[in-house]
């Protein structure tokens, strides 16, 4: 392997691994925020012990996210110092603002949740973990607008060797961000709601019979069973939102990268019509495939909106862009591809289809996975309608503690199909990804590095899953009425 593919390899390791945790830090954060104020406005303690349950679960979450996101940057300059080079006039504004905006006001006020229970006033002290959850949602709208970039470059134009910034509300305004942000936002919900509801489903089987009683046990069982079902309607509830923006996403996919969506189905040739495939099988060569199970039409409407509209195809677009470079799917171009196309003409470049197997099965993995957690999530919703408590079987156990990986990894598989989907582009239509490798780094250097990141995010995820299940199986915490101190010379205190 060259440097540029062990480049490739180390980035993807280390996003994938990072961005398990991104999803649970949006949503979790705000889940905890609402179960801290039905607490505030109940007295109820039921709701202060969950608070404190998720609460932990989500710091820990949150700690080892922000370690493994560091790398990120590091990786900008370390291996793709040509690609920083040339769109770092444009990435800077977004990621500057994350780093200045976002993470420090989510820290900042996290860090006055954790030690204020008792040294703040109820409603400061709520308002605090709100102000951090509103942080992390702050973070992924810069974050996902300089990634919508990558995919949709507006806003810049080509001069003095690289892409310059012309205009940063059209990056904040691109079609593809608007389609991406709500789209992302709903599925990080589906994570956490998926994990509140199976870590809850899992401890109320657990406690099955306890509503026999008056014990201990009979309260922590109530508490569980209301657990899992909100959680449950914040999975199902998420769907809905995840479908709605998925579908106007891959119209907006279909506009201004016709080439992933062709991917995304296997299809070759535009006259063979807009089937959308349930399984296909492809030959070794990658030129054509043979759909087994297919939906007549589907893949018109998913792309244009209108059933068995026309879509062009993996070959089409590449005669197209032999002839004419690269266009979206009306003929057009951003002011910077127009502005680059010369460049990009002596590059001498024949194909521009991802890797299809890939594209092709992402896509329907992440689909897959998350119509699984959408299956389980009714699943809960019946098994403990009108205070039932299901039994702790193999198949119940088993589904609480597999929920909340589905719509996880449907996440990691959409941003693979995304970014996967968008090459041979780091820059779609602009900037080949061959191109933004380091030019002064061996192969060798590059694999290093990737053995010795790999190496210590195994460790921290060692580390994730040993702190995680300690306090998962622990349960719900005893919790003592909270009182504010009015002595300023007190110690503060760490709530967790």
């Amino acid at each position: 392997m060259d440097a540029q593919v062990l480049a490739r390899w180390q980035f993807g390791i280390t996003t994938v691994y990072h961005f398990l945790f991104v999803p649970i830090t949006i949503a979790l954060s705000m889940l905890v925020a609402v179960l801290q104020t039905i607490w505030y406005r109940t007295g109820n303690e039921r709701y202060l012990r969950l608070t404190k349950f998720y609460g932990k679960l989500f710091l820990i979450n949150f700690a080892i996210g922000v370690v493994t996101g560091i790398v990120q940057e590091f990786q900008f300059g370390m291996n793709w110092s040509e690609y920083s080079r040339f769109v770092g006039d444009v990435f800077g504004a977004p990621l500057a603002l994350e780093a200045l905006l976002a993470f420090f006001l989510e820290s900042t006020f996290l860090g006055l949740w954790i030690f204020g229970w008792d040294r703040l006033p109820k409603k400061l002290h709520l308002m605090s973990i709100y102000a951090a959850a509103f942080g992390t949602m702050l973070s992924a709208v810069f974050i996902l607008a300089a990634n919508s970039w990558m995919q949709n470059p507006v806003g810049a134009t080509f001069r003095n060797g690289r892409a310059e910034l012309t205009d940063f509300g059209a990056v904040l305004t691109n079609p593809v961000f608007l389609a991406t942000f709500p789209h992302q936002i709903a599925a990080s919900y589906m994570v956490a709601g998926a994990l509140v509801a199976g870590i809850a489903g899992w401890h109320l089987a657990r406690l099955h019979g306890a509503a026999d009683d008056q014990t201990s046990a009979h309260g922590d069982a109530a508490t569980w069973r209301w657990a899992a079902r909100f959680g449950a309607v914040v999975l199902l509830a998420a769907s809905i939102a995840v479908m709605a923006s998925g579908d106007f996403q891959g119209k907006v996919m279909t506009r201004v990268q016709p080439m992933k969506m062709a991917a995304a189905e296997a299809h070759y040739n535009t006259a063979d019509g807009s089937n959308f495939s349930i399984l296909s099988i492809g030959n070794l060569e990658g030129t054509e495939a043979r759909h087994l199970i297919q939906v007549p039409g589907l893949l018109g409407y998913l792309a244009n909106g209108t059933w068995a509209s026309q879509v062009r195809g993996i070959n089409d677009i590449n005669a197209e862009f032999a002839q004419s470079g690269y266009l979206q799917d009306d003929g057009t171009q951003t002011a910077l591809q127009k502005a680059y196309s010369a460049e990009l003409a002596k590059q001498a470049i024949t194909d521009i289809g991802p890797n299809v197997p890939v594209a092709y099965w992402t896509f329907r993995i992440m689909m897959g996975l998350g119509f699984a957690g959408i299956a389980l999530g009714l699943w809960i919703l019946w098994a403990t309608r009108r205070g039932r408590t299901p039994r702790p079987s193999k198949p119940w156990m088993l589904a609480m503690a597999v929920l909340p990986f589905l719509p996880l990894f449907a996440n990691s598989f959409g941003w693979i199909f995304t970014e996967m989907g968008r090459q041979p582009w780091l820059v779609a239509g602009v900037m080949p990804t061959v191109t933004g490798v380091s030019p002064g780094v061996s192969a060798g250097e590059v694999l290093f590095s990737m053995i010795t990141y790999t190496v210590v995010y195994g460790a921290l995820a060692v580390l994730e899953v040993g702190l995680f299940m300690k306090y998962l199986k622990l349960g719900l915490p005893d919790v003592a009425p909270v009182e504010v101190i009015e002595d300023e010379d007190a110690p503060l205190s760490f709530a967790y």
